[in-house]
């Protein structure tokens, strides 16, 4: 049994969903057949449950690097080997709205996490057949997706230099949020797949705005939609290759 996610092995499905936050977590559990709690452990609420007859498993990171290294190490030692973020983020760019979707094709390295297990000049980038497979998804859905470079950072309160945020808002840098550098390089690192999809909860000047509540939640739900699509086209496609 693991020291902070406390189940039996046998419960953790090799498809696991990542969101940050314990509440996005049950609603991704709704989403599943027979979805069942098995662990509830130190800030860990996981879920797991099926579809199309695919187990599959849920679990919440918390924010932040730590949490989600903790997090995908002692699921990947229970069995899970290919994982997707569903997370919000804030973003950088006028042009992306409240609700809408991103997935990154990799992210600006400012986390300290993954600076343990592989230095910062090692690109943070999702598994090609992940990412592949959340914009094929989110296509299928007839869903929009802005998809391109994000930034993660792990001072929530603390910002950088504003001409700093103003080269990677040129840059065209997308998202920001707090947990999927530590995914990608973490999943490098150990062998895994990952990959990610955010739904913007902000502006480019404001975050969390009250008027956009309507428009995250929105979001949120197709974002949990598009992410099951590609777990599920990643899983047949393993079946198919006898993986």
């Amino acid at each position: 049994m693991e020291f902070h996610i406390q189940c039996n092995p046998a419960d953790i499905a090799r498809y696991v969903f990542a969101p940050g936050d314990h509440d996005r977590a049950e609603k991704i559990a709704d989403h599943l057949d027979s979805a069942r709690l098995v662990s509830d452990s130190r800030g860990y609420v996981v879920y797991t449950g099926a579809v199309n007859g695919i187990a599959m498993t849920v679990s919440s990171t918390g924010m932040g690097g730590p949490q989600t290294a903790i997090c995908i190490e002692e699921l990947a030692h229970m069995g899970a080997d290919t994982f997707i973020r569903v997370g919000s983020c804030g973003t950088l760019q006028d042009h992306v709205a409240c609700g809408d979707l991103i997935v990154p094709t990799g992210v600006y390295r400012a986390g300290a996490t993954a600076n343990r297990y592989l230095p910062p000049e090692f690109p943070a980038a999702p598994d090609f057949q992940v990412l592949t497979a959340l914009v094929e998804g989110a296509k299928k859905l007839g869903i929009k997706v802005h998809v391109g470079i994000g930034s993660t950072w792990d001072a929530f309160y603390v910002l950088p230099e504003p001409q700093l945020f103003e080269k990677l808002k040129l840059a065209g840098v997308l998202s920001v949020e707090m947990e999927a550098d530590t995914l990608f390089v973490v999943s490098h690192f150990r062998g895994w797949r990952a990959g990610a999809i955010f739904a913007n909860d902000g502006t480019s000047t404001e975050i969390k705005p009250e008027w956009g509540e309507e428009s995250f939640r929105k979001g949120e739900e197709n974002e949990i939609r598009v992410a099951i699509e590609a777990m599920k086209s990643i899983a047949l496609a393993d079946a198919e290759a006898g993986k």
